[in-house]
């Protein structure tokens, strides 16, 4: 590991990079940080009014297109309008929030999380030419896949263990989108990077007062987006082998790099199959290569 940071970034001229939740946090940061160098930068978002008010605050190639993740059609859409990309960033997420369902009926965040990106990198996959970077979270730790009850339709809703799965799911899909690229002969890397901690607004949409002020005090404890984005600009930008986990060497704070271990649940090839399997059925997208 070395304490590399976006001033590092190589040129991405004549390059396109498609930041889904580019608004505002992460996103945000990493697409500024990549149009500052050079990348055509779409930004997709759900609310286009704010990706606009995001997109004045940066300079360089920026497109604002609308995305909402929690509507399969929504996607689809999104995806018939690109015409073509090198890299695909799934930054977008919400985190711990009250239940609730997607326009299609999925819990909304494993709906956000994996299922819309899920179907978006499927749709977008014969157009990208790089890599597919997905930001996941070391919240994954306390995740659980229950490939029977994934929309948390029989279980007790709990909003931070689905939040955990959502990135538990972000991590198999990574790994099992690389092998399918691998088997497939294709050249196209798939990364997944957490941030660490950051302070973004990501936190305070627990619906729960307590919850929510607790959150705000570990706010001043982290670290800022800039930080948190340089794990997925990393990912996004260097040359790494297929399945590459990247994120701060001391899981909040330190230089950027690989993650040596991840879970024994983070490594389950045969659960990663049967849940891109069960997201093939529930998104009615599958691998197109």
């Amino acid at each position: 590991m070395t304490e590399w940071t976006a001033a590092d970034l190589p040129t991405f001229s004549g390059r396109t990079v498609i930041v889904t939740g580019a608004n505002s946090g992460l996103g945000l940061v990493t697409a500024r940080k990549l149009a500052r160098v050079g990348a055509k930068t779409i930004l997709a978002v759900r609310n286009t009014a704010k990706g606009d008010e995001a997109a004045a605050t940066i300079t360089g190639d920026v497109e604002v297109r609308k995305l909402d993740l929690q509507d399969l059609a929504s996607v689809r859409a999104f995806a018939d309008g690109v015409d073509g990309a090198d890299v695909l960033i799934n930054n977008a997420g919400i985190m711990a929030v009250p239940y609730a369902q997607t326009v299609d009926g999925f819990e909304s965040q494993i709906g956000t999380n994996h299922l819309g990106h899920f179907a978006l990198t499927n749709l977008l996959l014969p157009k990208i030419t790089d890599r597919v970077v997905t930001v996941s979270s070391m919240v994954y730790l306390f995740g659980y896949i229950s490939l029977k009850d994934l929309n948390w339709k029989s279980r007790p809703y709990s909003a931070w263990l689905a939040y955990g799965q959502s990135k538990l799911a972000n991590l198999l899909f990574t790994s099992e989108l690389q092998r399918r690229l691998d088997a497939a002969g294709s050249a196209v890397k798939a990364h997944a990077a957490h941030p660490g901690y950051s302070a973004t607004n990501l936190q305070g949409h627990s619906g729960r007062r307590l919850g929510d002020a607790l959150m705000s005090i570990g706010n001043r404890l982290a670290t800022d987006a800039d930080f948190g984005a340089r794990q997925t600009l990393y990912a996004a930008s260097q040359d790494l082998p297929g399945n590459t986990f990247v994120g701060p060497k001391f899981a909040m704070r330190g230089p950027t790099g690989r993650v040596a271990l991840r879970s024994p649940l983070a490594r389950d090839t045969k659960k990663a199959t049967a849940l891109w399997e069960l997201s093939e059925q529930l998104t009615d997208t599958k691998f197109a290569l």
